[in-house]
This record gives structure tokens, sequence and C-alpha cells, in this order.
């Protein structure tokens, strides 16, 4: 083989051990994500390019911190490409789940804030 077996083609894979604590991990990730790209991007007020200032702070924050534990997915499709290619698909479902549960998590809290701004 060309990589030998080190090859993981840049897949996401947890540290040792922390499996149930990088699921959690990547909820709390993809939860801020969601939180700060509906606040800063939706609506008719749409933020321009403080917009995109503020999600590319969150993801270089959030990889900067949580890369080195979980590898900081925050999205399924990142996580896909690179498990197929490396037909790697260990503790592949925390790619999964924890962003679509942190996506999940966000929307409500995002409509619970918003409500409570419009309402004195």
């Amino acid at each position: 083989a060309l990589f030998g077996n080190y090859a993981n083609m840049g897949a996401t894979m947890p540290r040792e051990g922390l499996v149930y604590q990088c699921l959690i991990l990547e909820i709390v990730l993809t939860f801020i994500l969601m939180f700060v790209i509906l606040n800063v991007a939706t609506g008719a007020k749409e933020k321009g390019i403080t917009a995109g200032i503020a999600i590319g702070g969150v993801i270089a924050l959030e990889a900067t911190f949580a890369g080195p534990i979980s590898g900081a997915s925050m999205n399924p499709a990142r996580s896909l490409g690179p498990a197929v290619a490396s037909l790697n698909f260990t503790a592949f479902w925390i790619y999964l789940v924890g962003p679509a549960l942190g996506a999940l998590l966000a929307v409500p809290a995002w409509r619970i804030i918003r409500l409570a701004k419009r309402d004195p």
C-alpha cells in the first residue's frame, strides 16, 4: 500500500478512549456554529461581510481548540469523504449524530432567543 497502515486520508477520528466525550463535543461545536450562523446570516438584515468574519472566526476557534480532541468536524459531509476514501468508518457515527443533534438543538434555542428579543 502506498501509505502503509497509517493513512486515514484526513478522516476525523476521536482521540483514544474519548468516544462519548467527542460526541458531546461535536454536539456543542455544531450547536455554537449553527447558532452563530442563524444570528448573523438570516432575516432581512443580513450582516454582510461581518457574517463571514463571525462564522469563519467560530470555525477557526472551534478547530483550534477541539480539533486535537474530536477532529472538530461540525459537518457530516466533511467526515464522509475521507471516511469513504480511506474505507475507515471507525466511530463515524459520532460525526453523523453529533452535528445533526447540535443543529437540531440550535434552531429552537435561536427561535426562543429571537422571540424574547421581539417581546419586551
